[in-house]
């Protein structure tokens, strides 16, 4: 009986590793003032990341810790390059809509196919 526990607990554990996150995905947002274009971000499975039609804001790599999304890359402008992280709170996250905080900011994407 231990042994046959130990098989499910393992199995459990072993295909919970292997399901795909929810967040993975491309994620846009209108572009304020450009209602008619999107930006936004790409999350692959590999953990990079890659910013939509934002010139001046580079992601490269992204990671999730519980109810936070972490975006890392760079901000390109006026001739520098500032490394970025930014840890963003998920309020919502489901097959089509999230939405999330930073600071006092709130920023809703929807999911493009």
């Amino acid at each position: 009986m231990k042994k046959l526990i130990f098989v499910l607990t393992t199995a459990f554990f072993i295909l919970s590793g292997c399901a795909k996150d929810e967040i993975i995905g491309t994620w846009v947002q209108p572009i304020p003032g450009m209602e008619n274009q999107n930006q936004g971000f790409v999350l692959n499975q590999d953990g990079s990341a890659a910013s939509v039609n934002m010139h001046t804001l580079s992601y490269t790599h992204w990671q999730r810790k519980k109810d936070a999304l972490v975006l890392t890359g760079q901000s390109i402008g006026n001739g520098r390059t500032i490394n970025i992280k930014e840890e963003f709170t998920i309020l919502q996250l489901d097959e089509k809509n999230l939405r999330l905080q930073l600071g006092d900011s709130v920023f809703e994407y929807t999911r493009k196919n």
